[in-house]
């Protein structure tokens, strides 16, 4: 299994869950913007599919946790290189498939920790309105989902210094989000920006993650889209763990 074992991801799991900053802001934070746009009595309680638009607000805001954990825990690779740890795997058997999976395992730990803490919250608003079964899908959908940017979080973190990583990560999550209709409906952009929308990473996820609440029919860019970038942003991640663990 070129070197993956259980036992390197529980020591991985520890060491990331000690960040108490990392952990605090990829839960709270969700959590925050949440109760500030999901309980607006404007809107709230209008009807979205299977459920309302709170419920919607939640698992857009578990979203944006679970990925702002994921690729945070992904892009902590960015501190192992600067201290020359990366270089050391070199003399390991470890190869650089197994490694970049047991840095996406431990950065799903810390995602499920996010979409729990949003959907907590939301069951102690009562709020948000769906059934039961769409509440335990939504949430495994997000959860599993993240996973798109625990590789992209790699891909940074070998791409870029550890003094620049989380700033220029941050600003093109927000991007993204954005890009991505997580905080404004695409229907409230021109034809142009939804166009490009579609070819932005967390477009087709955005739309899975949703489609248990709204229904529909389900449209198989959604998926083309999300399988693409993960495929980019797990062959970067290898492309450069393999130009790092080379270097002498």
């Amino acid at each position: 299994m070129g070197g993956f074992s259980l036992a390197i991801v529980r020591l991985e799991v520890r060491r990331l869950l000690r960040n108490r900053q990392t952990v605090i802001f990829t839960m709270v934070l969700p959590a925050i913007f949440f109760l500030i746009f999901g309980l607006n009595s404007a809107y709230a309680d209008q009807r979205s599919g299977n459920g309302n638009v709170s419920a919607f607000i939640m698992i857009s805001m578990a979203l944006y946790g679970a990925v702002l954990a994921t690729a945070s825990g992904g892009a902590m690779v960015s501190i192992e290189r600067a201290s020359g740890w990366s270089r050391q795997l070199r003399v390991t058997p470890l190869s650089p498939t197994a490694y970049i999976a047991i840095k996406m395992l431990t950065s799903l730990v810390l995602g499920a920790a996010s979409v729990l803490a949003v959907y907590v919250v939301g069951a102690l608003a009562h709020k948000p309105s769906m059934p039961v079964h769409v509440w335990i899908v939504t949430a495994l959908c997000v959860w599993m989902g993240s996973l798109l940017f625990a590789a992209f979080g790699l891909f940074i973190g070998y791409l870029l210094p550890a003094e620049n990583v989380m700033q220029i990560m941050g600003f093109a999550l927000m991007l993204f989000a954005f890009g991505g209709g997580l905080f404004i409906p695409l229907s409230q952009y021109s034809s142009a920006l939804r166009t490009m929308a579609t070819f932005t990473p967390l477009y087709g996820l955005n739309q899975l993650v949703h489609y248990p609440l709204v229904g529909g029919a389900l449209n198989w860019t959604w998926v083309l889209n999300l399988v693409a970038w993960l495929m980019l942003f797990v062959g970067g991640a290898v492309w450069r763990f393999r130009n790092d663990t080379a270097r002498v």
